[in-house]
């Protein structure tokens, strides 16, 4: 089959595009497993900007940015960000997604942390699938675009007209080709051991673009956030948004005292790798990982009317938060860093687009600021889509040429427990703060399963591209960090 877009990725940014992409445009949109199962549908606090508030400036937004960023974002890319934010949300808000609104009409805005002003949108605390659903219900209504839902894409090729996409779907291998392609594939939290991110987060848009020539750049930035529930059971931890703290929530050490004094003038409103740095450093000082999170001071109707899948979650795990402590810890939340692109969502490879959370635009810098991601799928994803827009009225012929795949059909399956290991060695050696000894010690472990992975025939399946990409996010994390280390 033949396409003008193939999208990979159902989440914010891959649904954004296809709506943004003019109707005549043919589009094939894949998503890995069920429709909804992305981390935009996991988003709890909201997305972040300035519309229609005379409290709050894009200039303060922008200001937080940086804060939070470290001075190091991109400040072309920030600014488009920040302003035009009003656009976005302002269309989404038309597409029917539903925020919360106070008494008088006006919508309501929460504090998270690192934020100056009330300017988090919300719909309780399921913003993000709020924002999918939403989403998902108008692309589905878009006679141009082809979902493909349960489609493992296995490999993709460049051609001399664009692209050739390999797909697995109940067992049967297709063929697909497009003039462009757009990698919206979300995170790599499922390459550590415990981590917020949804089960499809490997990291494979990030290792075709790799494989493919593009740019991947600052790999080894990634986000802990601070308060994720402590089960110590299950790899997908809980999360507890920001937004908590940002509603009054208090951090206690495992003695039940506040400790975020000791260690910034913010305290629980200040960054999430501020405060997942000094829960690191209070567990060395008091011997002890555990810590808990309190709102069992605020008003209990209160906290459950705004909390309402938190508070239900929580009581599932025989915590009540309007009377109980919650006990979490850091675990692995959001990549800042992914594949490189321009201010358009363009990487370094001809018609190759990268949007979300895999793709390296610069707003984030060091740091994201709290409900910035979503918002950044929806800016950078339209962009991309206005970009083939332009450049599609300028397509010379619509020919499509096809890459051969090798399917290794009857090979061998890929050794069992290949991403259990690189899992446990990413946890011990990039966690909060690199440990740079066991990053010397894992590195050599890591491009070993790479070479094996890389050299040797498996059967092309599941298992087999996500233990490859489990190996490549390792390989460029450990990579970048070693470099840093050693300062080159």
């Amino acid at each position: 089959m033949n396409y003008d877009v193939i999208i990979a990725g159902g989440g914010a940014a891959g649904l954004y595009a296809a709506t943004n992409l003019p109707p005549e445009t043919k589009i094939l949109l894949l998503t890995k497993r069920e429709l909804l199962l992305c981390n935009t549908a996991l988003a709890q606090g909201g997305i972040a900007g300035v519309y229609n508030s005379p409290e709050d400036k894009t200039s303060l937004h922008e200001n937080d940015t940086y804060i939070a960023g470290g001075f190091q974002n991109n400040h072309k890319t920030v600014h488009m960000l920040v302003e035009e934010a009003c656009q976005d949300i302002g269309h989404i808000i038309d597409l029917g997604v539903d925020f919360d609104k106070k008494e008088d009409g006006d919508y309501h805005r929460t504090l998270e942390g690192g934020h100056s002003r009330r300017r988090i949108f919300h719909h309780k605390d399921a913003t993000g699938r709020e924002i999918a659903e939403k989403l998902l219900a108008h692309v589905q209504t878009l006679s141009n675009v082809d979902i493909r839902e349960g489609t493992l894409l296995c490999d993709v090729k460049k051609t001399p007209t664009g692209f050739s996409a390999l797909t697995l779907h109940d067992g049967t291998y297709e063929v697909h080709n497009s003039h462009f392609f757009i990698m919206a594939t979300g995170g790599i939290g499922r390459v550590y051991e415990f981590t917020t991110n949804s089960a499809i987060a490997t990291g494979d848009g990030i290792m075709f673009a790799y494989n493919m020539g593009a740019m991947i750049r600052g790999l080894s930035l990634i986000q802990f956030h601070p308060t994720a529930f402590n089960n110590r059971h299950t790899r997908e931890c809980f999360l507890i948004s920001e937004a908590v703290r940002g509603e009054g929530a208090h951090l206690l050490n495992c003695n039940g005292e506040r400790f975020m004094q000791h260690y910034d003038d913010r305290l629980e409103l200040a960054p999430r790798d501020v405060v997942s740095n000094a829960i690191v450093l209070e567990s060395r000082r008091t011997g002890s990982d555990e810590f808990w999170l309190d709102i069992s001071h605020e008003d209990p109707e209160v906290v459950k009317n705004r909390f309402p899948m938190i508070y239900h979650n929580l009581l599932e795990q025989g915590y009540d938060m309007t009377r109980d402590r919650i006990p979490i810890y850091p675990c692995q939340h959001y990549l800042m860093g992914g594949i490189q692109v321009d201010p358009h969502s363009r990487t370094r490879v001809p018609g190759l687009y990268a949007c979300g959370e895999c793709s390296n635009t610069g707003v984030h810098g060091n740091n994201r600021l709290a409900s910035n991601s979503l918002l950044e799928a929806l800016v950078f994803s339209r962009h991309a889509a206005e970009d083939i827009a332009k450049k599609m009225q300028h397509l010379a012929e619509s020919r499509f040429e096809e890459a051969k795949f090798d399917l290794h059909e009857g090979a061998p399956t890929v050794p069992h427990g290949i991403r259990t290991q690189l899992r446990h060695i990413l946890q011990e050696s990039y966690f909060v703060k690199p440990d740079a000894q066991k990053i010397q010690e894992n590195f050599p472990k890591v491009c070993e399963i790479l070479h094996d992975l890389e050299d040797n025939v498996y059967r092309i399946d599941q298992d087999y591209v996500e233990a490859r990409s489990t190996a490549t996010i390792a390989f460029l994390i450990l990579n970048e960090a070693m470099v840093e280390e050693k300062g080159v």
